[in-house]
């Protein structure tokens, strides 16, 4: 295709088309958009939990949803008496029974099913993450519930234990990187897997915006060296909420990006996560940045390309994934993202 061709992505509906070399599968559209120690022992507890237990996870809330309610300050002790006398007047459920008294709505009953069920969510009332961060806010809704088929769809198609660092990529700015990554990163980390997403993008970074903390210090420090000993304790950050998630911010902005990423030294940190997480999942700069993003996918060895309906152009995205080709990266497939 020539160079100077405006071709973009064509809609294709509510679908994105998965390819490789010899197939072509279906993935989901996605539509728009305290501290830990650092140490090993620390690394393992909270990536894998105590090993004397295979449990990845605490039993869920073993309260009732009553109760569940009463604490999260929305419903009072004569509100549910009068929940469970409809209830058992019509043989429905207690979720029915206060809608039908219309003192709960259903993003309630869902957080205290979600409670019930040891989901992690957040209510938007905390405030806590950014709108983006749907999969936290809006674990039942459509776009979760898209994210959930691409996590099946790269459980079945990608992870393994020699394959779990992701890189997400795009051709350009303003496609949804940094909100796809940040959400199959939460996504993973509510099927119980120990999680890790790593801000790369070393150009504009945007993952500690999502997830609200300091940028002061991360993944920039730890590629130039200039990191002490009490700061590198404190990485990477946990989540609140999400106990199986953490989150390795790209740290201040540098002026030498591809320079960083140009040594080993990325490799190296990433082989050492791996023996505490599961599943490591990359926020990457704009394809334009053909040198980092070749050699933060490399490090990876697998990635997954987000485009944008309307904005990306298609000889963008087929250069972006000849790039990664070259550098031998396994191309993991597409994410159309309509918004």
């Amino acid at each position: 295709m020539a160079d100077n061709q405006e071709s973009k992505i064509p809609p294709s509906g509510s679908k994105v088309v998965v390819e490789d070399d010899d197939s072509a599968t279906v993935m989901s559209v996605v539509e728009p958009l305290p501290r830990s120690q650092h140490g090993e022992d620390a690394w393992r507890e909270r990536a894998f939990g105590d090993e004397s237990s295979f449990e990845a996870d605490p039993p869920g809330d073993d309260r009732n949803i009553g109760n569940i309610l009463i604490e999260a300050g929305k419903l009072t002790t004569n509100d549910v008496e009068r929940i469970v006398a409809l209830q058992e007047k019509d043989g429905i459920f207690f979720g029915e029974a206060a809608k039908r008294l219309k003192l709960l709505g259903e993003d309630d009953i869902q957080y205290a099913l979600a409670r019930q069920f040891n989901y992690p969510t957040v209510r938007p009332s905390d405030g806590t993450f950014g709108e983006e961060l749907v999969t936290a806010y809006e674990p039942f809704g459509k776009q979760a519930e898209i994210f959930r088929a691409i996590r099946g769809q790269l459980c079945f198609r990608w992870l393994s234990p020699e394959r779990k660092v992701l890189t997400v990529v795009s051709p350009g700015d303003g496609e949804g990187r940094s909100y796809v990554a940040a959400n199959l990163a939460v996504s993973f980390s509510q099927l119980g897997k120990s999680t890790l997403l790593i801000d790369a993008d070393l150009r504009t970074p945007r993952q500690h915006e999502i997830f609200g903390f300091s940028r002061r210090v991360g993944l920039s420090a730890m590629l130039s060296g200039r990191i002490k000993k009490d700061e590198l304790d404190l990485l990477p950050e946990a989540v609140p909420f999400f106990t199986r998630l953490s989150v390795l911010g790209a740290g201040a902005v540098p002026p030498n990006p591809s320079e960083l990423f140009s040594g080993e030294r990325f490799a190296n940190i990433l082989r050492e996560l791996k023996r505490f997480f599961e599943v490591i999942i990359v926020d990457s700069p704009a394809g334009q940045y053909t040198a980092d993003v070749q050699a933060l996918a490399g490090a990876a060895g697998s990635a997954v390309m987000v485009v944008r309906r309307d904005r990306t152009k298609l000889d963008s995205a087929v250069k972006l994934k000849a790039s990664l080709q070259q550098a031998d990266v396994e191309f993991a497939g597409s994410i159309l993202n309509e918004f």
